[in-house]
């Protein structure tokens, strides 16, 4: 490797020693400036196609460096307990985890949000919102010099875009139940966790499930400093990749997809240290070592939760929901 990109680095380190127990494979290479940047997948649990499954996501904005650091934190975590952690082998019997951690290499090594191409993969999906957006924020067409560029119309979707899309299709929403986490930085002083919609404000059809969800995180962390809300409280944006992949899921098939974003707030950071506000990275990242230790610790728990609450989803999904359904089908 003749280019420095201290997370893409790391992650090759963590797939070459991870080998006893991780599953890898590159599901897209992205070129810029004559460099070659592979896009990994890595898995790691179960390999029934019934069992319940979580995914783990990062880096889709190239600037939001603290989305990737966090998934590697954990999947460090996650090896070295592979190696005396019996109850973790045990858990793990039972769930499958996926991650990819750094979705947008390019953008990342060229300290851009965007792709090489210019366009937010954020944006880039064929899904429109059902309101007015925020001018450039909701997603443009007008120019990729700008940002929040949404690609030409009707054109494919970026090359990681559909990576990511195909990696959900396959490894999440074609199961019983399946949760994704994208985690982002950039909103906000306090971390959120997002749920659809981004292009509408209509509830999700699974939004009792994301509210046990969170009641069961409340009552088991009572501490935490998480706000759970639809995203759409915020602001509405076109384009949304996780809007695009839920919409596809069939009605009434008796499956849950669970798609939430970590949104870390990052203006946090910048009040504790104002100076980061003269850098590009300083608006996403924490800079000191000490905030930075401390982010990469405090979602660990978080990360945890998840795999959890997936393995016993069959104790805490509402009664009613559809998976609940099909679960009490299958015992008749």
């Amino acid at each position: 490797m003749d280019f420095n990109l201290p997370e893409l680095i790391e992650l090759e380190r963590i797939i070459q020693e991870g080998r006893p127990y991780l599953d890898s494979r590159i599901v897209c290479d992205i070129e810029l400036k004559g460099h070659r940047f592979p896009v990994y997948v890595l898995s790691i649990g179960s390999k029934d196609p019934a069992a319940p499954a979580v995914g783990f996501f990062g880096g889709v904005h190239g600037l939001e460096k603290i989305g990737t650091r966090v998934l590697l934190a954990f999947l460090r975590s996650l090896l070295s307990r592979m190696k005396w952690d019996a109850v973790l082998h045990h858990q793990l019997a039972s769930v499958r985890l996926v991650f990819m951690p750094l979705v947008n290499p390019a953008g990342m090594w060229d300290s851009t949000r965007c792709n090489p191409r210019g366009v937010d993969l954020m944006r880039n999906a064929p899904v429109d919102a059902s309101e007015r957006v925020h001018f450039l924020l909701g997603g443009q067409r007008i120019s990729a010099r700008l940002p929040w560029y949404r690609g030409v119309s009707d054109a494919p979707m970026e090359a990681e875009a559909q990576a990511l899309c195909s990696v959900v299709r396959e490894e999440l929403m074609s199961r019983e139940f399946s949760i994704a986490l994208d985690c982002h930085s950039g909103f906000g002083a306090k971390d959120r966790i997002w749920f659809p919609y981004a292009h509408s404000r209509t509830p999700i059809r699974h939004l009792p499930e994301i509210l046990a969800l969170a009641d069961l995180f409340n009552q088991t962390y009572r501490e935490h400093n998480y706000l759970f809300e639809a995203q759409n409280s915020q602001y509405l944006t076109h384009g949304d990749l996780w809007d695009y992949l839920y919409l596809q899921m069939p009605p009434g098939g008796g499956q849950v997809f669970l798609p939430l974003t970590l949104e870390m707030g990052s203006w946090l950071w910048v009040k504790e240290n104002p100076r980061q506000l003269f850098s590009r990275q300083g608006m996403f990242n924490p800079r000191s070592p000490s905030r930075l230790h401390r982010v990469l610790r405090s979602h660990l728990i978080w990360f945890e939760f998840l795999t959890h609450a997936a393995s016993a989803h069959k104790n805490w999904i509402p009664a009613g929901s559809a998976s609940a359904a099909q679960s009490a089908a299958c015992h008749e």
